[in-house]
């Protein structure tokens, strides 16, 4: 999609400079909403058109953002326990310049929402100014500025202070750096936007949609579990810090104090886990005061929560993946008690299992269903993909009408014949022809035998003339074949009377062709 047509001139994304960032990309969800490569193009004529300076919501330049402020959130959200709960002023400076770099981002992101595009329910793209800021400032303007608070450069501010102040007054400075620190936990409300920034990547993602679904729902439950278990670990060691360990806390009974961070966040995590899946490692002394005792609850709450969110959103995920297997099965377990109820002898028992394996594929689906539901062109489609080569190599139907070639296609039904099943016998009436398209069989009668494979064909007498067979037919192998009845053809033939006159001159020439 280099060339923009249209009134705006003879655009190219080379002329539009860095404004082709902006523009919509082709992909599959740009497609979806837009229909075709010729309407995404007017889209980017309308946002040319429109003058003014707005992201629209499948700009690669939005699928690039939204992929690097998801990082830059989960960063956070794993950094500001981390620092909250065990780095000192000297280790905290590295997350302190962090914490600065991602408030300014957060920042630039609440203003850079007045300019993103956005996509309705009817899934129209949205590139009106006034309409993107009131549904901005609707929907998630105040969680976005109070998660946007520069709590970075307080701490910043604050610990200069305290350097400069040359160890004076060092008591009051630590408990403002506390307090400052305990304030930052409302950076922790980020987590809205990892949220929307999973949906946001569903949305631009220029992938299966069915399959980019499932594996970010995948990522963000199990991202959501490490969260979870990361933050109560934190806290396990946050808590007693705060009360400045107190001698019966489990740090000093585990003489963590002077421990390196790892060892500590090790512990915390421990503790936490093993009072999140109720197991008594790591717990087995009881809570020393109200404090801990509503951690622990806590833990044990958020645990039974995980458990529960793990596995519902485990059942939904296997109950979605691969359902025509699961059709299958349930298919083949009803064939399984019917044909016990039947008492079918053991040996037509296992051909029976064999032909549903070999027809399906341990796959279930309704061809007929499927055909149904799709319109007539891709009925045409499908048809020609699957036979029309097999209808080439039969005399009577070379260099006809294509739409009369069309009419047999959509007549054709899929058979399979297992080995040694007999297709047709000699001399018994018959009606229908049949199209090998993979695998082989027998030709034979009193005077001659022949062995037919892919792509050949027997039965055309029968299609015109409802005769009797002149050989029978036997599959040597598994054998995937398209059948045409008479009544079929007949119908095929309706509108085409020059055709019906040529088959019948054809059948007239070749009386005793030798055919099956």
């Amino acid at each position: 999609m280099e060339k923009l047509k249209g009134p705006v001139g003879g655009f190219t994304r080379a002329t539009c400079g860095w404004r082709a960032l902006l523009l919509p990309q082709l992909n599959r969800q740009s497609l979806y909403v837009y229909g075709s490569e010729v309407a995404v193009e007017e889209e980017c004529i309308r946002q040319l058109q429109s003058g003014v300076l707005v992201i629209h919501p499948f700009s690669s330049m939005r699928s690039y953002y939204i992929m690097g402020m998801m990082a830059i959130t989960f960063l956070n959200l794993i950094g500001i326990p981390m620092e909250i709960a065990f780095l000192d002023r000297e280790g905290g400076l590295v997350w302190e310049g962090f914490n600065v770099f991602s408030d300014t981002l957060f920042l630039i992101d609440v203003a850079l929402n007045f300019r993103m595009g956005i996509v309705t329910e009817e899934c129209e793209a949205i590139l009106d100014l006034k309409r993107i800021r009131a549904n901005y400032l609707k929907t998630w303007f105040i969680p976005d500025v109070i998660a946007a608070f520069p709590i970075g450069y307080i701490l910043l501010f604050a610990d200069l202070k305290y350097h400069n102040d040359g160890g004076t007054k060092t008591n009051r400075m630590m408990r403002i750096l506390m307090f400052v620190r305990i304030f930052s936990l409302i950076r922790l409300a980020r987590v809205s936007r990892l949220v929307r920034f999973f949906n946001e990547v569903e949305k631009v993602s220029n992938a299966n949609l069915e399959a980019v679904r499932l594996f970010f729902r995948i990522l963000s439950l199990f991202m959501m579990i490490f969260l979870l278990c990361h933050w109560n670990g934190c806290i396990q060691y946050f808590v007693p810090m705060l009360e400045e360990f107190p001698s019966d806390c489990w740090v000093r009974k585990e003489n963590l104090v002077n421990a390196t961070v790892s060892v500590k966040y090790a512990w915390g995590v421990f503790r936490a886990l093993s009072q999140m899946i109720a197991l008594s490692y790591g717990s087995m002394d009881a809570p020393t005061n109200y404090v801990e005792l509503w951690i622990v609850m806590v833990s044990m709450v958020s645990g039974c929560l995980m458990y529960t969110v793990l596995v519902a959103n485990a059942t939904a995920m296997i109950a979605n993946v691969d359902p025509a297997a699961k059709e299958y099965k349930e298919k083949i377990g009803r064939l399984e008690h019917y044909m016990a109820f039947m008492k079918l002898p053991p040996e037509l028992h296992l051909r029976i299992n064999n032909y549903y394996q070999a027809r399906y594929g341990g796959k279930w689906f309704d061809e007929r269903d499927i055909m149904d539901t799709v319109s007539s062109a891709l009925k045409e489609q499908i048809a020609k993909a699957m036979c029309n080569r097999l209808l080439q190599n039969v005399p009577m139907f070379q260099g006809r009408d294509e739409s009369f070639i069309n009419a047999v296609l959509l007549k054709l039904k899929y058979e399979l014949f297992q080995e040694a099943d007999v297709i047709v016998r000699e001399n018994a009436s018959g009606d229908r022809m049949f199209f090998i398209d993979h695998g082989e069989v027998l030709v034979e009668n009193e005077s001659c035998e022949r062995e037919l494979c892919d792509g050949d064909y027997f039965g055309e007498r029968c299609v015109l003339t409802k005769g009797k067979h002149k050989a029978t037919v036997k599959a040597v192998t598994d054998c995937k074949c398209f059948s045409l009845s008479w009544s079929d053809l007949q119908d095929a033939l309706e509108g085409f009377p020059d055709i019906r006159k040529d088959l019948e001159k054809m059948l007239l020439v070749d009386s005793d062709g030798g055919l099956v």
